[in-house]
């Protein structure tokens, strides 16, 4: 006897639920003087928001090193790690504290959300350098996608959305796997 078809059920990957970890949305630790946020939302190309999505954000220290402290779990909330993993909640929002990064003026940022068949890489700038390739081959209108905008009234404060699709898109830079 044939059986009757069913939908089928989407199950995971639930990424903003099952890799956070304490401290991940906080580069920079709690109180230091220097710190700023960055946040915004996640959205799909109707502008809806994407919940349960998962930033991952790597940077420069203020000072322009790489190092960083070892590991990228924050255990004593002291050290700046220059990685941080944030998911979105409900409404898509996203909240990261980071220290401004010196040398290149980015963050390396990793985008990981159901409905996507690989993670997703962008750059969030604070302001674009002179000789940087990247901005400088974008159009205008396209480059604007990866500057993070000072909040007016809002003390050390930027926004940057993250667009998935649709006419303001944010730019996703292409990664070649290594052969």
């Amino acid at each position: 006897m044939p059986s009757e078809a069913t939908p089928s059920q989407p199950i995971g990957p639930f990424f903003g639920t099952a890799l956070p970890f304490p401290g991940g949305p906080d580069a920079a630790p709690a109180g230091h003087p220097g710190a700023v946020t960055v946040h915004g939302y996640v959205l799909d190309g109707e502008g809806e928001p994407v919940p349960d999505a998962l930033l991952e954000f790597w940077q420069a220290a203020p000072d322009g090193s790489l190092a960083g402290a070892s590991g990228s779990l924050r255990r004593d909330g002291a050290a700046f790690t220059g990685f941080a993993r944030v998911p979105t909640g409900g409404d898509g929002h996203y909240a990261l504290r980071t220290l401004l990064p010196g040398g290149a003026p980015y963050l390396a940022l990793c985008l990981f959300a159901r409905g996507l068949p690989r993670h997703l890489f962008t750059r969030v700038y604070f302001r674009f350098p002179d000789g940087d390739p990247l901005p400088a081959a974008l159009p205008a209108d396209r480059r604007a996608t990866l500057l993070a905008v000072p909040e007016p009234g809002r003390h050390r404060s930027y926004r940057f959305d993250v667009r998935l699709c649709g006419a303001a898109e944010t730019v996703f830079l292409q990664v070649e796997a290594d052969s």
